[in-house]
């Protein structure tokens, strides 16, 4: 080979090296940057190429498919999406994916690397990909209960099941439908806008998102803290709780709501009466590390993972001995998600053992092959069984004879706790109306529920809690109870 030819063979060779290189460097080093890029819409029409999986509540998909005609061959409808867009979330061609819809993508449009063996029988067989289900553990009736019950108020309702931690409700309002963004076309932008610059905050999950402070509805922590560190040992021991009660430390005299008995009161009675003088006054003698710890045991200051996530409930690490006092109560910077608070009730009815709340009971293939079962977990002992049974006792008197009379269900016994959580400067805003419970039958307890509600009327005794947020969870609890 002359000279000439040699220089252009190497150079030639040289170019398809460099090309090769190339090829190997896009391929291997820029192809996850490549493939997140938001201007790469090949991933997109690729991810709607096919129905996506469907979310089942009760066997019953609450999800489905339809074809657009446009690159986007399908996009993602929803049945009573506005009831279960807190469970389900969202999947937009446009905005991406939340909530199950999000933390189970995967899943949902195939592309899971549990799904290798059936998305290649498909590709052998010429089939298209297709995508799992995933199975909830959610009941339908309990959510209309818990949806329809909240209406047009501004809140949320939590149900689990104690026994097991599986979330039975899980309902947010004011809410949105799903289906209006799901596209990627003008009305799904304007309606994605509206959503966004809506003040009432419709595409909120208020049951796992958002955090309240929990008022009174926060002395059952408190109670179980006095009870398994032997501050009293009974709940029918005199508390020797002064009135009025000045907080330690100050000239500030911490009120009750009415002229009602609580000098001296029992756990018992003070729970049935809701006395913030005899919680706050033990809190401040258990201390801020004591009732740190228990709240802690009850799963605050730790994110909670169903497996969408939960914010952190707040109880704060650092108070002196007033700020004790008013965290006790569920107030100062005490927050909690509905979640939290019927994880609490939930913990009460199973005789103080805390299990993981989990909404996802089953992911399958396609060809309905369960590719994973969820086991229920026990999350803490967040008390001992006999401070349980004594909390037991102490909740069903608030529902007997106490401020949670309208949680009462015939030849049911239900154990509940009523809270008013004021908020805003000097408290001048309305009072968030709280309500936890619990249903027991012979064979234990089947759900626990909670529920807030942010716009209730001004009335700021304890009894709000009772007359709005009670009625809520009573038929949440005769929805699972069948009545």
């Amino acid at each position: 080979m002359n000279k000439p030819l040699r220089r252009v063979a190497i150079f030639c060779g040289l170019l398809i090296f460099s090309l090769l290189l190339r090829d190997n460097w896009i391929q291997f080093v820029e192809a996850d940057s490549l493939k997140n890029n938001p201007n790469n819409r090949r991933i997109a029409i690729n991810e709607y190429a096919q129905p996506r999986g469907d979310i089942i509540v009760d066997g019953k998909a609450i999800t489905g498919s339809t074809t657009t005609g446009g690159d986007f061959k399908y996009k993602r409808t929803y049945t009573d999406g506005p009831m279960w867009a807190p469970v389900t979330g969202y999947a937009s061609q446009a905005y991406g994916t939340n909530m199950l819809e999000g933390v189970e993508d995967s899943i949902l449009n195939g592309t899971d690397d549990r799904l290798f063996f059936n998305n290649t029988l498909d590709m052998l067989t010429g089939k298209n990909k297709q995508g799992g289900d995933v199975v909830t553990t959610l009941n339908a009736k309990a959510q209309a209960a818990a949806f329809n019950g909240l209406g047009n108020k501004k809140g949320a309702v939590a149900a689990i099941d104690p026994q097991t931690g599986a979330i039975l409700a899980l309902a947010s309002t004011p809410s949105y439908d799903p289906s209006t963004i799901a596209g990627n076309g003008k009305n799904d932008q304007a309606n994605w806008q509206s959503l966004n610059a809506d003040s009432n905050q419709p595409m909120l999950n208020r049951a796992l998102r958002e955090t309240y402070p929990p008022g009174s509805t926060f002395k059952v922590v408190t109670a179980a803290a006095a009870l398994d560190n032997g501050l009293y040992s009974s709940i029918d021991q005199p508390t020797d709780s002064p009135l009025p009660y000045t907080l330690p430390g100050t000239t500030t005299q911490l009120n009750n709501e009415g002229n009602i008995p609580c000098k001296n009161a029992t756990l018992r009675v003070a729970l049935q009466y809701s006395c913030n003088t005899v919680y706050g006054h033990i809190g401040a003698q258990l201390g801020a590390a004591k009732m740190l710890e228990e709240a802690k045991k009850f799963g605050f200051d730790q994110p909670i993972y169903t497996p969408v996530r939960a914010v952190p409930s707040n109880f704060d690490q650092n108070l002196n001995a007033p700020q004790t006092a008013l965290s006790s109560i569920g107030q100062y910077d005490t927050a909690a998600t509905p979640l939290q608070m019927a994880m609490i009730a939930a913990a009460v009815a199973n005789d103080g053992k805390l299990m993981k709340p989990y909404m996802v009971d089953q992911l399958r293939a396609p060809n309905l092959n369960v590719i994973e079962q969820t086991t229920p977990q026990v999350m803490d002992q967040a008390m001992s069984p006999q401070t349980a049974q004594d909390l037991q006792q102490m909740m069903e008197t608030v529902v007997n004879s106490g401020t949670g009379t309208n949680a009462q269900i015939p030849g049911v016994e239900v154990g509940g706790k009523t809270g008013t959580a004021q908020h805003g400067v000097a408290n001048s805003a309305l009072p968030y109306a709280w309500f936890i419970s619990y249903a027991k039958t012979s064979s234990g307890s089947p759900v626990a529920v909670a529920v807030v509600v942010e716009d209730g009327n001004a009335n700021r005794d304890d009894i709000s809690g009772g007359g709005l947020a009670a009625p809520i969870a009573k038929s949440v609890m005769e929805a699972v109870l069948n009545k």
